[in-house]
């Protein structure tokens, strides 16, 4: 299918495809007129790949994993540890921001805001 259809059929725009096909996400062939050439299976995939950003993966991420993440049966194993791991990220995350907001919160309305806070400050 050419670019302009598959762009319809997944909501993702001409110049996106072209991008993920330049940093290898998708794969078309080119026709003799010049134009993109998808295979339908692409459809598909850029429906992963859209969920998979949704979900916080990086496209880096999701070109590296990028058979694991396919769909089919047999790699719901592996999507589910990246989707642990991603959890466990996501986890650390949070701790850090929560400690960042206590931090903040301590230095609101003292004489020095960036003055060092706690036993050693």
């Amino acid at each position: 299918m050419r670019i302009g259809e598959l762009a319809a059929r997944t909501g993702v725009s001409r110049d996106t495809i072209r991008f993920y096909e330049k940093i290898g996400l998708v794969a078309g062939r080119r026709l003799a007129n010049g134009y993109r050439d998808f295979p339908p299976e692409t459809v598909t995939w850029l429906t992963h790949v859209r969920t998979a950003q949704a979900l916080g993966f990086s496209l880096g991420e999701i070109a590296r994993h990028g058979r694991d993440i396919g769909g089919a049966p047999d790699d719901a194993e592996v999507l589910s540890a990246l989707l642990e791991e991603k959890i466990r990220l996501i986890d650390t995350r949070m701790a850090e921001l929560a400690a960042l907001r206590a931090d903040l919160e301590a230095r609101v309305g003292t004489d020095c805001p960036l003055r060092r806070v706690g036993p050693t400050g």
